[in-house]
């Protein structure tokens, strides 16, 4: 409401006045003093107010008014038709609002209003955070300091003390092992250097655990033929890793880890080697010596090699039996009890029907090698796994944010897929990369994840097409499978108890899909039950006259994958009833699997003709016809659209795993 001024009446003012506001009534036994601005709002304004200012905003500062004392203090009347005056009583206008003319009196006589009580919750949704479910706080994404960066010289690492006593544990190791003996050195012996190599240690929570100093030899140095012959290790396959862990889920299975410490120190080479002493462990009294190894060292060709061979006769001394199908698969059988070996050079799992045959083991290996028992499964190769009551949930999410964190992709805007069903990438789209390095480095590190991420197969596949020379295009793809990453970073692999471990799979085939080769795309998937434990998504080696052509590539592809995983269940005292069932959605292939007929556009691929067509006739295998909206293979080998994909991906075992990582932070939480 606007204020308004008056000058002095020059008839005067009554000695009694009424003044009234909108909400009180002010008695006044004297008329209001004129200042020297008779029209200065203050002159109106009872002792100890302040008016704001209601001038519109300009350049200048605002002018606050003056404040100005009545002769007489105004008193409030509780009552608005009272005209009797409170003597002497000032005005509280501590809660007033800020209108200068919405004067509020104090009521010191009115009652306390009742509590209001909380609203009551009518929406029948229950939040995370009710229910006590929290997000888990990624520390290791923020708490990294700068003390625990990895030295990369020795002169670095002898400033810190953990460096210093990392490096005395391992010489230490070394010399209680028998590792080497000192020995003059000659002419004509092939020295090969060592130098340390350090490393923070971290648990899966990202804290650290321990700082590791390791001698490594220089096994560049070293002469084949005479420092070194075979190298060859095996390491387990991924579909094997799966396959054991799916049958050990359905079957209530415990799965326990093991750690091996300084596996390479326990094999022993044939060879005669020569090293140079360690830096800052140099023997004052023999400081022109060298080593003579006895053992293998890590960094030498031949070491994984040893390593494995001493492990597996330890096993094999023990009734275990090296796998056909997975060299580095041991597996023990006696009467009902069945024991499962897995090993990833010094990464251990072990499960079985016995408990006590697990314990025995373990036991037995502690006595021949040192080594950590880690308990259950909880961390694998990256991998996180995490027992539910859905089965088993296998999560690469920490990984998945260190790939966001180096290409600073953590807070783009997450994708709905990996690829756009729209862009066709071809070699020359775009404008080449002046560094390919962080590509290719990119690349290689999405590689890993289709560990347990079978939706990223094909993205991956066609991304390393372009390794050679990337460009500008192909790096906005590889943005985008890294936006697609940050909004899909807590799914994984569940694998589920099955009543049935039947084998099953899919086969399909882009026809001609890399337009600068039209070569096809093959992609397959096998299931074991409801569990996948096989896929592959991967270019043909050839370019296919026809779109059956193409199909019965691929089929050929996955019946190979069906006869190896079969002969693996086989192995593993899993043996199936029927035969497996491989799915295809193209008539004339699945027509071909079956009939015996030779036609002329299929004569130069007769070695993949008869190869699955003798599949089927010795019933090893059986080809069904299904129909392509029902083609679980499909998001292997070409973009697909949104709707599509996201409908696809639950069905081939990737499930978001947002509530199983909360619970699970709340059980350790608990515990």
């Amino acid at each position: 409401m606007p204020i308004s001024t008056y000058a002095p009446s020059p008839i005067g003012i009554s000695p009694q006045s009424t003044w009234f506001s909108p909400q009180s009534t002010w008695q006044e036994s004297h008329p209001p003093t004129v200042s020297n601005s008779p029209n200065h709002i203050s002159n109106f304004l009872p002792t100890a107010v302040t008016v704001p200012s209601t001038s519109p905003p300009s350049s200048q500062p605002p002018s606050h008014p003056q404040i100005q004392h009545l002769p007489a203090s105004p008193t409030v009347d509780t009552s608005s038709t009272s005209t009797t005056p409170s003597q002497n009583q000032p005005l509280s206008l501590a809660n007033s609002p800020p209108s200068c003319l919405d004067v509020h009196p104090t009521i010191s006589s009115s009652p306390s209003p009742p509590p209001i009580p909380p609203p009551t919750r009518t929406h029948p949704m229950i939040t995370r955070s009710q229910n006590q479910i929290f997000k888990p706080k990624q520390l290791y994404l923020a708490e990294t300091p700068c003390s625990e960066i990895e030295p990369t010289c020795v002169s670095q690492a002898l400033k810190d003390h953990r460096w210093r006593q990392a490096m005395s544990e391992e010489f230490s190791a070394l010399v209680s092992q028998g590792t080497w003996d000192l020995v003059p050195s000659a002419p004509n012996q092939n020295i090969i250097g060592c130098k340390w190599v350090f490393r923070v240690k971290r648990g899966k929570d990202g804290q650290v655990e321990r700082y590791k100093a390791r001698l490594v030899a220089k096994g560049f140095h070293q002469k084949p033929g005479s420092d070194y012959f075979e190298t060859f290790s095996p390491v387990i396959k991924p579909t094997t890793i799966r396959t054991v862990l799916s049958i050990a889920v359905s079957r209530g299975w415990k799965i326990h880890q093991l750690d091996i410490n300084n596996a390479f120190l326990h094999g022993k080479i044939d060879e005669q080697l020569f090293m140079q002493q360690p830096a800052g462990f140099i023997d004052p009294n023999l400081p022109h010596h060298v080593c003579r190894l006895h053992k293998s060292l890590y960094g030498l060709k031949q070491a994984p090699r040893m390593w494995f061979r001493e492990l597996k006769d330890f096993l094999v001394s023990h009734g275990f039996t090296n796998s056909r199908s997975d060299s580095s698969l041991f597996i023990f059988h006696h009467a009902a009890n069945w024991l499962y070996v897995l090993v990833y050079v010094d990464d251990i799992l072990i499960t079985g029907s016995s408990p006590k045959a697990i314990d025995n083991l373990i036991t037995a290996m502690g006595s021949k090698f040192s080594l950590k028992n880690l308990g259950q499964l909880d961390f694998f190769l990256g991998v996180e796994a995490i027992q539910t009551n859905s089965g088993l949930f296998l999560s690469q999410r920490r990984y998945i944010q260190d790939i966001l964190q180096r290409t600073g992709m953590e807070k783009a805007k997450a994708a709905s897929t990996p690829l756009s069903s729209t862009t066709t990438l071809r070699q020359l789209s775009g404008h080449s990369l002046t560094d390919p390095t962080v590509y290719r480095q990119v690349v290689g590190s999405l590689q890993y994840l289709s560990l347990t991420r079978p939706d990223l197969c094909f993205a991956v596949n066609r991304l390393s097409q372009f390794m050679h020379s990337p460009t500008d295009a192909h790096w906005q793809a590889v943005k985008r499978v890294l936006r697609y990453l940050n909004g899909t970073k807590f799914h994984g692999l569940l694998i589920r108890p099955q009543t049935s471990l039947s084998l099953h799979g899919f086969s399909d085939a882009d026809w001609a899909g890399d337009k600068d080769t039209l070569i096809s795309t093959t992609g397959y998937v096998m299931y074991l039950g409801s569990n996948p434990v096989s896929w592959k998504a991967t270019k043909q080696r050839a370019v296919a006259r026809s779109s059956t052509e193409a199909e019965y590539r691929a089929l050929a592809a996955a019946s190979s994958e069906v006869v190896w995983v079969c002969n693996l269940l086989h192995e593993l005292g899993v043996y199936q009833s029927t035969p497996p069932v491989l799915y295809c959605d193209n008539l004339g292939a699945t027509y071909l699997s079956r009939n015996p007929v030779m036609h002329s556009r299929m004569k130069h691929i007769a070695v993949d003709l008869h190869f699955v067509r003798d599949l089927v006739d010795q019933k090893i295998l059986r080809v069904s016809h299904i129909s392509s909206k029902d083609q679980l293979a499909d998001g292997l080998t070409k973009p697909l659209s949104s709707n599509r994909f996201i409908s696809l991906r639950s069905k081939i075992g990737v499930t978001d795993g947002s509530s199983i990582l909360r619970g699970h932070v709340k059980e350790r939480i608990s515990l």
